[in-house]
């Protein structure tokens, strides 16, 4: 007689077998390079311009098998993977090198909340589009006035009955001048209390009055945004969740943002581990302090990924990642930034040149540390709602 526990191993090598071989199929040679740097990510959107007939050939072959969001339900796109079946799917395209097919706001953050908030009719229209690569989004949350303290927002929707006329201003919004869509926090109650008054609002980046301008940061890039508002007029039927309680939709998104934000595993950019990076570089291959200190950040990279492993096993479970989403941001931002430091003293002054080196990367990790909660405010959060600590 078979047992549970065999049954449950035979199907799940049955199923690995049949993962090795579709992407063997179906995985072009382009795509397995291992990168997962800026320049090898697949956005998708409207204006997506595909970097090779490979990379639009792997979305949309993962797309048509469901593997762009292979644990949502098919119905929505995916390919209603379990836990276990999705951990496989992740190793056997690990092992290959396999670039991610699409990588999405979408995906990240508003397909969980919609997922969890949505009404049927907000399922079926944004869900599978997201699915595709056909949406692309950006997140208005952050003020000029209102960044860690969030809830101060100010954008408002003056009531028109059926429609909200908005007005005001988000600030460093990811790539809001090439998003199709924002999913934003607008203030629709302005005597309410300060948690309350505030609506989950979906708007169209085409909308007459909405203008961004994109911010130039040190390194030359541009990925944020200042965003504008002015008398956008917005659909009722566009709040995810109920109107004036776009707050506990806001967290809910907010638990989904920093796990995204925390799993940045121990390979850097360039598909490499940062040992192998530092033991390549001259300095470190004279330095034993520094490869000791790489070998640390290695290990702790280690015990982030066991960790999320058993924080997403829980959420499987029902049981969700909740207030422990803040740990994992600040355990994964912070070790990001120590990874990057590290390959900057391996380079020594060669990583100061901005071509071909780890500078702009090092940058980006000081923002990594802000956006999502900055590191201040996520150990407020650990010390009070996890470790119960007094105020």
């Amino acid at each position: 007689m078979t047992t549970v526990t065999e049954q449950a191993t035979s199907d799940s090598v049955g199923f690995r077998t049949e993962i090795r071989d579709w992407l063997a199929a179906n995985c072009p040679e382009e795509m397995r390079d291992g990168t997962s740097g800026e320049d090898s990510i697949c956005w998708g959107g409207s204006t997506w311009v595909f970097t090779s007939p490979a990379q639009k050939t792997w979305l949309d072959r993962c797309a048509a098998r469901g593997f762009t969001v292979p644990t949502w339900p098919k119905a929505y796109g995916g390919a209603g993977l379990n836990r276990d079946q999705d951990k496989i799917l992740k190793e056997e395209m690990q092992r290959i090198g396999a670039r991610s097919p699409l990588d999405s706001f979408g995906i990240w953050m508003l397909g969980p909340a919609l997922l969890k908030f949505g009404t049927e009719e907000q399922k079926q229209q944004f869900l599978p589009p997201i699915a595709r690569g056909e949406i692309r989004w950006c997140q208005g949350y952050s003020e000029p006035g209102a960044g860690s303290d969030l809830a101060g927002v100010q954008t408002y929707g003056a009531d028109h009955g059926n429609h909200w006329v908005v007005n005001g201003q988000k600030i460093w919004t990811s790539y809001a001048d090439r998003a199709d869509w924002i999913f934003a926090l607008v203030r629709t109650d302005r005597d309410a209390r300060k948690h309350l008054g505030i609506s989950f609002v979906l708007m169209d980046m085409r909308c007459e009055g909405i203008s961004t301008r994109p911010i130039q940061l040190i390194s030359g890039a541009s990925p944020f945004c200042e965003t504008f508002f002015d008398n956008v007029e917005v659909s009722k039927t566009q709040v995810v969740g109920d109107i004036n309680r776009g707050w506990d939709v806001a967290k809910y998104l907010l638990t989904h943002e920093r796990e995204m934000i925390s799993n940045g595993g121990n390979v850097l950019g360039s598909g490499r581990a940062l040992g192998a990076v530092i033991a390549d570089a001259e300095t470190g291959q004279s330095d034993p302090v520094l490869r000791a200190d790489a070998m640390r950040a290695e290990v702790d990279s280690l015990a982030l990924e066991m960790t999320l492993e058993r924080y997403k096993d829980q959420a499987e479970g029902g049981q969700g990642v909740g207030d422990a989403s803040a740990m994992l941001k600040y355990m994964g931002t912070e070790l990001n930034k120590r990874r990057l430091e590290l390959v900057m003293s391996a380079e020594g002054t060669a990583a100061l040149d901005w071509q071909d080196s780890p500078a702009s990367d090092w940058l980006r990790t000081k923002a990594n540390s802000i956006e999502g909660g900055t590191s201040e405010v996520m150990l407020s959060i650990i010390s009070r709602r996890i470790l119960n600590l007094p105020g």
